[in-house]
């Protein structure tokens, strides 16, 4: 478990953060969700350690960040996979090599040990030859299961995934949806997941923190979603015509 208190971040006079506490569970998808602007990148970049923040505690199963030596904080960013945005695979590395890589820095396992592991993750995002492959022979939905494969190498207790639904058609996005959810389910490891695609919100949001003007505006589940009378909320989640559609027939259903 992810544990936030009274997290404040300013850079210079703007105050970006303003107080978030919410809690993300293992075994979960928690989804951070926002406007451009909201404080979701500052946010989950503080989770990382990337940003110092100023006022407030991040706790990992009750271990607080702020408070760990240098050698504990690097065991904790061993125990932390990430999933970037566009995938970030080094392209001069075949694929097999990009998910090693991990590997290569937090463990002692012997070459052909890091090869095993890595074959093991490949096949289970449904790569079994693409080893070989670079990543520019992939696919952009090839290249984020790649991504999810050097993410989950370490066998980490935390996922984190940077919009990895970006540019992606519709049914590759719910593809690598449903992959992240069956994964995080499996290893049951905290996944935290920064997005604005409310097609993923919908798909496999069971918590959902939104984000406005540095504020945690709301927080709930893909369900509650559709019952909050929160304006900022539903402004932003039914700003489409389609999704007020979809609001509408839920509520009708249950009797709303």
């Amino acid at each position: 478990m992810i544990v936030v208190e009274n997290l404040h971040k300013s850079f210079g006079d703007v105050h970006v953060l303003k107080g978030i506490s919410t809690t993300f569970d293992k075994g979960m998808t928690n989804l951070i969700i926002g406007a451009s602007g909201s404080g979701k990148t500052v946010f989950i970049k503080c989770l990382l350690g990337l940003f110092q923040y100023d006022e407030g505690t991040i706790s990992y199963d009750g271990k607080v960040f702020s408070e760990l030596s240098r050698n504990e904080r690097r065991n904790l960013r061993s125990e932390i996979g990430m999933v970037f945005q566009g995938g970030a695979l080094f392209d001069s590395m075949t694929i097999l090599e990009n998910v090693m890589f991990p590997l290569q820095m937090f463990t002692k396992m012997s070459n052909s040990e890091m090869e095993d592991r890595a074959d093991f993750v490949l096949k289970r995002v449904n790569l079994p030859d693409a080893h070989y492959k670079m990543p520019s022979e992939a696919s952009g939905g090839m290249q984020k299961r790649v991504a999810i494969a050097r993410g989950i190498v370490n066998n980490p207790k935390y996922l984190f995934c940077d919009e990895p639904n970006s540019g992606l058609d519709p049914n590759t996005a719910i593809v690598i949806d449903n992959l992240i959810q069956e994964i995080t389910d499996e290893y049951q490891m905290v996944t935290v997941i920064n997005s604005h695609d409310m097609n993923s919100v919908m798909e496999i949001g069971e918590k959902i923190v939104f984000l406005k003007n540095g504020n945690k505006e709301w927080e709930g589940s893909k369900d509650t979603i559709f019952q909050t009378n929160n304006d900022a909320v539903t402004d932003f989640v039914y700003s489409s015509e389609l999704f007020k559609k979809v609001r509408k027939m839920y509520l009708d259903e249950n009797g709303n």
